[in-house]
């Protein structure tokens, strides 16, 4: 489906699932602000060039005016922005872009956790031999060692001005046990910190320094995250232009899911379609 009159300057293109985990590609105008004028285009698949061949329907005077469209770190959305779009900057979304690198520190944190439950089954199994009865060591909090790792998920995901009394003290003796999760977790910050720039050459200069201190820190997801955010730069960089998300795109995908779960489901893909062009476009 297209609608070239729903065409505007600032655009939003993402995936959503209605059915079967089939995914399809929405290309949506900002200025829609989720209501009727907000679905420019639908395409039954996540390939560049079927998403190109129904984008490019639309004439391209309509899309010559298009100024900026936000997407994640998709190459495929990126290479079919390009091929319709000529005069559109691309912007790749701060939240996927740091959520990148918070899983490169979840990441740290569930291998040290499964060494903890690795080296615990380990003393269980000598306890058994030796005929006695094993007992985890207990924190101060009453956390063993599996049960820290665990429970710290969120502590690691929040700023430490977010942290109530209790995951304070959880997080001091996480980071008593572990001290290269705590650097881990401080060098995430940091990369946070770069949204709080002012301008682009600001955030250039604070995302140079942050990969020198990538190359310091030597964690392998780090090193990954670093290679795919460095892939990616210009359009991340192009962010601190407007400061566009891709907000507008993930609300849309949340009404098409609460739509999809009102209706039980979907039996007939067609139809849902239908449905949401009378809503949306």
């Amino acid at each position: 489906m297209y609608f070239a009159e729903n065409m505007g300057e600032y655009l939003s293109l993402d995936e959503v699932s209605l059915s079967k985990c089939e995914l399809y590609t929405f290309l949506t105008n900002k200025n829609g602000r989720g209501k009727k004028g907000t679905l420019i285009s639908c395409t039954g698949s996540t390939l560049a060039n079927e998403i190109i061949a129904t984008i490019k329907k639309i004439p391209i005077e309509d899309r010559e005016r298009v100024k900026e469209v936000t997407v994640d770190m998709a190459r495929n959305m990126e290479a079919a922005i390009k091929e319709c779009f000529p005069n559109a900057k691309i912007v790749t979304d701060r939240f996927h872009v740091v959520k990148l690198v918070l899983d490169a520190l979840q990441h740290l944190r569930i291998s040290l956790r499964w060494e903890a439950i690795d080296a615990e089954n380990e003393a269980i199994a000598k306890a058994k031999t030796e005929n006695i009865r094993y007992a985890p060591e207990r924190y101060t909090n009453g956390d063993s060692l599996k049960q820290l790792l665990a429970r710290s998920r969120y502590i690691l995901a929040k700023k430490r001005n977010q942290w109530t009394s209790n995951q304070k003290q959880r997080a001091e003796i996480l980071f008593t046990q572990y001290p290269q999760l705590e650097r881990a977790y401080n060098h995430c910050l940091q990369f946070r910190n770069i949204y709080e720039a002012e301008n682009k050459t600001e955030a250039r200069d604070r995302l140079d320094k942050w990969k020198d201190e990538n190359q310091k820190l030597n964690l392998k997801k780090f090193n990954i995250a670093a290679n795919s955010i460095t892939y990616n730069q210009e359009n991340i960089l192009n962010f601190f232009t407007n400061r566009s998300t891709n907000a507008s795109a993930e609300s849309f995908n949340s009404k098409i899911k609460l739509f999809r779960a009102n209706l039980r489901g979907v039996s007939d893909t067609p139809f849902f379609l239908f449905r949401l062009a009378k809503l949306f476009a």
